[in-house]
């Protein structure tokens, strides 16, 4: 399989002709890969930096956290974003997904589910950028023919040699003509069709800017939960790096993580452990309503919320987020 011809002949932990192991070579961090393997269009949005092929169905990746970020943080002084741990998961999935398994960079990936944990400890800033390694393992490859056609992909996060964090991320690829026939109509959408609401304030989901913020009030109310629009700037150089024609997926983790410091009543709580499953792409012609449920103060002093993304009334995406309090 593509995948297995791969990781046997691309790194320097394959046998030697005296069969014996070579040791593998130190990540690099001078600088990031190239931005079409994990989807992005700035160079500058690219966290990504190396990747180690180990042996079958396994890599680790390096990755650079930078000293602040004009969205994903810090989100306070000491602590980097979380959220900023789960989009560099998301794009070492993707390079594995490309220079590992060879799956052509015009396909289009379906997240199915995400998880993430993070250690609120393994978050804090020290005044420069901060270099992580991800260990990664493959599981429940699905072929179609010869190709890939997904899979799950574990993660383990280190930083300083410690572990601070884990992921888990099942997902899809189809080529580009089976993702134009499935979006039909919705294949040219654009997030400029979405309707212009006005926001909450920004202070409230610890935002300093606006176009930050991506909740509005709902156009309706729930009995059984807190209710808001889902809301966001077209142009936003960060959430829309890339032309997409529906609401991506960090983007919709993004705005229950504001739905849920709302809910905590705490603008600068962190969302250290965060699932989230996928059922529909969320349009950008139809109003999105998250409703939102927080439970009580568990013992570990987090606050689990649960979001429901509901849009023509379905259930598009759903997850839960333990928020640590400030």
């Amino acid at each position: 399989m593509i995948g297995t011809l791969l990781l046997e002949a691309a790194h320097k932990t394959s046998e030697t002709e005296t069969g014996e192991r070579s040791v593998p070579r130190q990540l690099g961090f001078q600088q990031t890969i190239p931005r079409s393997f994990v989807h992005r269009a700035a160079v500058s949005e690219v966290f990504v930096t190396d990747l180690n092929i180990l042996g079958e169905g396994r890599a680790e990746i390096g990755a650079q956290w930078p000293r602040r970020h004009s969205f994903f943080g810090p989100r306070t002084p000491s602590s980097h974003d979380p959220m900023l741990c789960a989009e560099t998961f998301r794009q070492a999935g993707l390079l594995i997904a490309h220079q590992v398994y060879g799956i052509p960079l015009g396909h289009s990936f379906l997240s199915d589910h995400k998880t993430y944990s993070v250690d609120a400890a393994g978050l804090g800033t020290v005044g420069r950028p901060v270099d992580v390694v991800l260990q990664a393992s493959a599981h429940d490859i699905q072929y179609r023919g010869k190709n890939v056609a997904g899979m799950r992909l574990d993660f383990e996060c280190f930083r300083d040699g410690h572990r601070i964090g884990s992921a888990s991320e099942r997902w899809r690829c189809v080529s580009s003509a089976v993702y134009r026939r499935v979006r039909g109509d919705h294949f040219a959408a654009t997030p400029f069709q979405a309707r212009a609401r006005p926001t909450v304030a920004p202070a409230l989901v610890g935002r300093e800017r606006a176009e930050d913020v991506l909740l509005a009030a709902a156009s309706s109310e729930t009995a059984a939960a807190a209710t808001f629009s889902l809301q966001f700037d077209p142009d936003h150089a960060v959430l829309f790096d890339h032309p997409v024609d529906h609401v991506p997926g960090m983007v919709l983790m993004e705005a229950a993580r504001q739905a849920a410091l709302l809910a905590v009543g705490d603008p600068h709580a962190l969302p250290v452990d965060v699932e989230f499953g996928f059922d529909a792409y969320v349009e950008f012609d139809a109003e999105c309503l998250l409703l939102v449920t927080a439970e009580p103060v568990a013992a570990d002093g987090t606050r689990r919320v649960r979001v429901v993304a509901r849009q023509n009334g379905a259930t598009a995406a759903s997850g839960s987020l333990a928020m640590r309090l400030s």
